[in-house]
């Protein structure tokens, strides 16, 4: 075996390596040029063994490296640096925050109390359920008791109500 293919077949590994390295970390494509030169390397001293060799090692390359991408992609999730890194989808609790429109439109005319100070963007609780609103007048202070008066597709209006 000549020295070469035993080199090209080395230039394949480290281009497998950059490969996966390059989606674990962040380095704005370097990662990515290094592992095309190595593969391009690698193809070169292929086809410099014969031209069956060099084909051969292209249609390895052509499924070498979309299925290291499609396995690096798969695994990183799993890995601690991929949990750490990736964002998790957010939760949502039972009877948290309502955002079906025709939900929010239901709430028409019906009154609550504020949860977090709206400026004028604030959380309203309306029967156990939290609601994004928007006051009618700008600042509303917390625990004041507040009724929707308008709904417009996510957005809800609500004006301050006095207490009797």
């Amino acid at each position: 075996m000549d020295w070469w293919l035993i080199f090209a077949v080395f230039l394949y590994v480290v281009c497998a390596a950059l490969i996966v390295a390059e989606v674990l970390i962040p380095s704005a494509g370097i990662l990515s040029l290094c592992a095309l030169a190595c593969l391009v390397g690698g193809v070169t001293l292929f086809f410099r063994h014969s031209a069956l060799t060099g084909w051969m090692g292209v249609i390895i390359a052509l499924i070498m490296v979309p299925s290291l991408l499609a396995i690096a992609y798969k695994v990183l999730p799993r890995t601690r640096f991929g949990r750490a890194a990736i964002l998790s989808p957010p939760s949502r609790e039972r009877g948290d925050a309502i955002a079906d429109t025709p939900e929010l439109s239901k709430l028409l005319g019906q009154t609550g109390r504020v949860v977090t100070p709206m400026r004028p963007v604030g959380m309203c609780a309306f029967d156990e359920r939290k609601v994004e609103c928007v006051a009618e007048s700008g600042y509303v202070q917390r625990n004041k008791k507040v009724k929707v008066i308008h709904v417009e597709g996510t957005q809800v209006t609500v004006r301050v109500v006095e207490e009797t």
